[in-house]
């Protein structure tokens, strides 16, 4: 994700210069991006910037390149902003919040969505927490690569949000694995089935995008299973902090669990009917 939304920053006439934990990425974005800059630790990546994006996989991963010696809060200048673009806690944000804050640096939680297609056309959808001042400073860099980009209140709100993406399509893929497995057992077509649905109201983006490669048994083609969980693990929580109900939610992480044991953390997310199909085989 940060790979193609760097190169779209550098489309947009922005100086850019990246930081990856595996240099062999960075190098590779280089011979790409000629006329962009690298640096050799995070710290040294935000040293002048005026915005700093990070795009990682976990709380953990956030930590170990914001803080320490050579996190980029040991870099940034007083009136920076940082922008994590990482799906992860809102406990985490609020901390960054804080963090950022004491050293006179702006702070807003980001996640986007759109999948790895959405990276590489620059049509990603950004959900921000944050104060207003910093959104508004930081909204039309991040419109580099984005298609939507929207404040839904303090910090923390960002990855809430995000939560709630995450859930719909948790439901909305079972149900779309559920549709197209109970087509093939009826001994329909599935892709004429499809054609039809799709007008009306059962159409979604996980329907129009994904169908044909699911009735294809392919799974290469999105967001990875292993992704998936770690997410869905991060909503489960907060939903005990906030006494929410996710009884699908938590279903579906369980059959995604499956979908691990089958061998398919990196399928993408559509693998679940996969799972369905494998009592075929049996």
């Amino acid at each position: 994700m940060g790979y193609e939304m760097a190169g779209h920053l550098l489309a947009a006439n922005h100086t850019v210069t990246v930081y990856n934990r595996t240099t062999t990425v960075a190098d590779k974005w280089l011979e790409t991006h000629s006329s962009g800059l690298s640096a050799k630790s995070p710290a040294a990546a935000a040293e002048g910037a005026d915005f700093v994006f990070v795009c990682v996989g976990n709380d953990d991963d956030v930590r170990s390149v914001v803080y320490g010696e050579q996190g980029v809060l040991a870099s940034m200048k007083s009136g920076a902003v940082l922008v994590d673009h990482t799906t992860a806690s809102a406990e985490l944000a609020r901390e960054l919040y804080t963090a950022c804050n004491q050293q006179g640096v702006g702070f807003i939680d980001a996640p986007v969505s759109g999948g790895q297609q959405g990276a590489q056309n620059g049509a990603l959808t950004v959900m921000v927490g944050g104060d207003s001042d910093v959104f508004d400073r930081a909204e039309p860099v991040m419109q580099a690569y984005s298609k939507s980009v929207k404040r839904l209140g303090n910090a923390g709100a960002g990855q809430l949000c995000k939560m709630v993406n995450q859930i719909c399509i948790a439901g909305l893929v079972q149900g779309l694995s559920e549709g197209l497995h109970f087509a093939k057992k009826a001994g329909l077509d599935g892709e004429a089935v499809v054609d039809v649905i799709s007008k009306g109201a059962a159409q979604s983006w996980q329907m129009e995008n994904r169908h044909q490669t699911m009735l294809a048994g392919e799974y290469e083609h999105g967001f990875a299973v292993d992704w998936m969980r770690k997410d869905l693990g991060i909503v489960l929580s907060e939903a005990n902090l906030n006494g929410a109900s996710l009884p699908v939610t938590a279903l579906v992480d369980q059959f995604y669990s499956e979908v691990q044991r089958m061998g398919g953390g990196r399928y993408d997310t559509s693998s679940l009917l996969a799972r369905l199909e494998q009592y075929d085989d049996k």
